[in-house]
């Protein structure tokens, strides 16, 4: 600012009409600028300057003691830029703190010496770069303010990490981060002291790692690490470990001493800092899959068909699980051999065919399976002949006939009783029962039971003869005489005793029946069979 403050010193009429006089601004220059500081000085006319000189003032116990700047310990950051004819400018270069103070202005002419009655005053002030807030949340306002302490406009401009700013009020990014300081943009190489503007935010880049990469064989161990750039940082407690959906463990770091293939699948890493972005507060890393390879386990093997022929073929089927997959086959047949039982290899791949069975392909046969793993065998196999076709009916039928002719035996015996019983039903024995009351024997009423008879007929050649009914024990003797006489039938007469039982009352049997008495003595009743011929 060229403005000048002019300062009358001494105060004597006549000053602009050349009396002895010094004029001089107040100067507020910032810390690490020049600056020069205007000034104008006066003198009566017939003098001739000889010397000037500008002296820095310490005020002492009530006075000013005044040093001349060339004896100060810096003088070449002080140039007199005047002349001798009423121009006493001053030039501090490179302004410190150390600078300010009260400066006088001095010269000498050939007549007489002079020194400003008053002092300019030099302050020295520093760019101050304001952020605010200084921390911030990833989306909130930042205003950037740089104070200059001297009174006099500045246009100021801003860097972050020496990169110009454009606005001095913005919505913070994470990339907005950094150091911040302004300049004036006279003298841009003077800037402020940088103040940094911290803006947190949630983690992201959560990346999982595992280590050793590639291969992670059965048995052996296998470390996974979670990572994530955030602020502030992810703590070790703020990380976890997935698989499949299911939590591991927590922490940065997670080993498995002894990887199983069991622990195949997809895993994860999730990262918290407290910051939310979007609402979500944890945030995920990218998915790795964990393949444990292992050698070949589940081996098995097994015919088809099951049960083989002489001179059949056969198929045996070795199966395994491996990862990765099994690539080689080799089949065993354990030998027998006086002195030795070792295993002979007799073939090689997945299936070994015998296309023709002989006694000498049974025994004991084993697969063995490799990956690039490993190696591993099957249980032994019992590989049997069983007989042919044709022999192997005879057994089936003679079960099968024995099964015939116990189910005719039963039908037999089935029909033999049916046919038993039915004959047993056309016979009938007559059981007589004589009850009598009192002692006379014409008192007693005589009852006729029923007589059970087994006839057995042939056809006769002549027309035949109705029997008559047998009723008493008189009638059947001369219904057998009769019988015989003309038929010359058989007659088996069989005798039962029956037991007397005393009734209570008289029963009453309709037709052939009379009413009886309790049995005074046994009675018994004669079965007859007749066998009738030609």
């Amino acid at each position: 600012m060229e403005s000048w403050i002019l300062l009358v010193l001494g105060f004597l009429p006549g000053v602009w009409s050349g009396s002895w006089g010094v004029a001089f601004e107040n100067q507020c220059a910032l810390k690490g600028t020049s600056v020069v500081i205007k000034c104008r000085y006066n003198y009566p006319p017939g003098h001739f300057v000889t010397s000037v000189w500008w002296s820095k003032a310490h005020y002492i116990s009530g006075k000013w003691r005044l040093t001349a700047l060339s004896s100060l310990p810096s003088p070449p950051d002080y140039s007199y830029v005047g002349n001798k004819n009423g121009n006493c400018d001053l030039e501090i270069k490179n302004v410190r703190h150390a600078d300010e103070g009260a400066y006088f202005f001095s010269f000498t002419t050939t007549l007489n010496r002079w020194t400003s009655q008053t002092y300019i005053d030099f302050s020295v002030k520093e760019l101050t770069t304001v952020v605010q807030p200084s921390t911030v949340t990833e989306g909130d306002t930042v205003s950037l303010t740089c104070v200059t302490g001297c009174p006099t406009p500045t246009n100021i401009v801003w860097f972050r990490d020496g990169q110009l700013v454009p606005k001095q009020v913005f919505q913070a990014r994470r990339e907005d981060a950094g150091l911040y300081d302004c300049a004036a943009l006279e003298q841009i190489t003077v800037r402020s002291n940088p103040v940094a503007l911290n803006v947190q935010y949630a983690p992201k880049r959560v990346t999982l790692s595992v280590s050793p990469s590639g291969d992670v064989v059965q048995g052996s161990s296998a470390t996974f690490t979670c990572s994530s750039e955030a602020n502030p940082p992810v703590t070790p407690s703020g990380y976890s470990l997935y698989k499949d959906g299911q939590f591991i463990s927590s922490g940065q770091n997670h080993t498995i001493s002894d990887i199983q293939p069991s622990l195949s699948g997809l895993y994860l890493c999730q990262a918290w800092n407290n910051i939310s972005r979007r609402g979500v507060d944890l945030i995920n890393s990218t998915e790795i899959h964990l393949d444990v390879q292992y050698r070949p386990t589940n081996i098995s093997v097994s015919a088809n068909p099951p049960r083989v022929v002489e001179g059949g073929s056969v198929n045996l089927t070795c199966s395994s699980v491996a990862n990765p997959a099994t690539v080689n086959y080799t089949w065993y047949k354990r030998t027998d051999e006086p002195g030795s039982s070792s295993m002979l290899q007799v073939g090689s791949g997945q299936v070994l065919s015998l296309p023709s069975m002989k006694a000498s392909h049974t025994g004991l046969y084993l697969c063995q399976a490799s990956n690039s793993v490993g190696e591993g065998n099957s249980n032994e196999m019992l590989l049997t002949m069983t007989a042919e076709q044709g022999s192997q009916l005879v057994p089936v039928l003679a079960a099968v006939g024995a099964f015939v002719i116990v189910v005719l035996l039963i039908m037999l015996l089935f029909f033999w009783r049916k046919h038993r019983t039915h004959a047993e039903e056309k016979h009938t024995v007559f059981d007589s029962r004589l009850r009598g009351k009192g002692s006379s024997s014409s008192d007693r009423e005589v009852q006729t039971d029923t007589v059970y008879a087994n006839i057995h007929t042939f056809p006769p050649t002549s027309p035949p003869v109705a029997a008559p009914d047998v009723t008493s024990h008189s009638q059947r003797n001369s219904h057998h005489e009769n019988v015989t006489a003309s038929y010359e039938a058989e007659v088996t007469y069989s005798a039962v005793n029956i037991k007397p039982r005393n009734l209570s009352r008289k029963h009453h049997i309709n037709n052939s029946r009379a009413p009886q008495d309790s049995w005074s003595k046994d009675e018994s009743v004669i079965y007859a069979t007749v066998v009738t011929s030609d």
